[in-house]
């Protein structure tokens, strides 16, 4: 399972120093107090890491997903200027997921955990119980659906 955690806002947006949308910007994310590259993710599974440096689209947009660890965004425009760096952030939750097979009602999970989702449908506490590090659904999730895992 991966483990993930979403930025402030799951799509960030940079404006240049006139607030126009930072077209072609280039965001780098390290290790916090480093200038040692770290992941960031393009979506909540943590499956698929964002390029590094991120390039902006033309809106000075990227979705921008981080793991589990503390980082170091450093911002600079299209031609590698610094704009900024902003040390030590981390998300406020981070997400694990699985997918459903119909029939597999346990799942490992980790401490923490605050909120279960199928398909986007939040899973009331009744639903399931957990233990130590094992959830159990009282039915199986349907086949092929996402199981988010929610912590904080």
């Amino acid at each position: 399972m991966a483990t993930t955690s979403l930025s402030p806002t799951p799509k960030l947006q940079f404006f240049d120093l006139n607030g126009a949308p930072l077209s072609g910007g280039l965001l780098y994310t390290y290790a916090a107090g480093t200038t040692t590259p770290l992941a960031s993710y393009t979506d909540s599974t943590g499956l698929i890491a964002n390029t590094n440096p991120i390039v902006l689209d033309s809106r000075g947009e990227a979705n921008v997903w981080l793991g589990a660890a503390s980082y170091k965004f450093a911002l600079y425009d299209s031609t590698n200027v610094l704009i900024w760096t902003v040390d030590n952030i981390t998300g406020s939750t981070f997400a694990s997921n699985a997918t459903g097979t119909g029939s597999q009602v346990a799942f490992t999970v980790l401490s923490g955990l605050s909120a279960v989702f199928i398909n986007g449908v939040y899973q009331n506490k009744n639903t399931y119980t957990v233990s130590g590090n094992t959830l159990t659904f009282s039915e199986a999730p349907p086949y092929t659906s996402t199981i988010e895992f929610v912590y904080s």
